[in-house]
């Protein structure tokens, strides 16, 4: 007789995940990817230290290197997509080779291509971010699948680590309401530059 098959554990929403996640954030500087990852950040609470790119396929991971290189005296968490994450592979050996102790990478994981009509994205046919993160080189690099995993990642942390950690959250394939963050680029970057005390340009 055929055993019946084990019931998966429903992952859970990329709201809650994110929201989770940013709790305690404290003074962390966010870089969000283009689309879902934007509108998730932005529902969990808009603040001037978040970086919302519009337009910049694969530029989350590598723009936040750049942060992280610029202010080595914060934190810097980027949260992107699945998506996204996969048109910047390149990027992570640069992250890698940098060794930047105060960026961590957060891959918001539902293996579809959420801005395109949900498609099965590489993760969801086998593609696997985080070992590809470990075999660059990261510090750390991981697969989240619970709440509890994802609020011990966003507690509050002293120091630096090692280097970029890059942790994949793996979340139900639903689709939130859009929450829409400024669309004008000049306004979030100079709300940025004066959070951080630069003057505008």
């Amino acid at each position: 007789m055929k055993k019946p098959a084990l019931e998966q554990p429903r992952l859970p929403g990329r709201r809650e995940v994110v929201a989770t996640l940013l709790k305690a954030r404290e003074d962390v500087l966010v870089v969000t990817g283009l689309g879902s990852a934007a509108y998730d950040v932005h529902a969990a609470g808009d603040r001037d230290d978040n970086y919302y790119l519009w337009g910049a396929m694969g530029g989350a991971a590598l723009v936040g290197l750049g942060l992280a290189q610029a202010q080595p005296g914060k934190r810097v968490l980027v949260i992107t997509g699945d998506g996204e994450q996969l048109m910047a592979l390149g990027g992570l050996a640069t992250i890698a080779v940098a060794r930047p102790g105060n960026l961590d990478i957060v891959v918001i994981d539902n293996e579809r291509y959420g801005e395109t009509g949900m498609q099965t994205s590489h993760p969801g046919l086998g593609i696997d971010l985080a070992k590809i993160a470990a075999a660059c080189g990261f510090a750390e690099a991981g697969t989240l699948t619970d709440l509890e995993e994802v609020r011990a990642l966003g507690a509050p942390r002293d120091g630096h680590n090692a280097g970029p950690r890059l942790f994949v959250i793996k979340v139900a394939p639903d689709c939130p309401p859009r929450s829409l963050p400024p669309r004008d680029a000049v306004f979030i970057k100079n709300r940025f530059r004066a959070h951080l005390g630069f003057a505008s340009i």
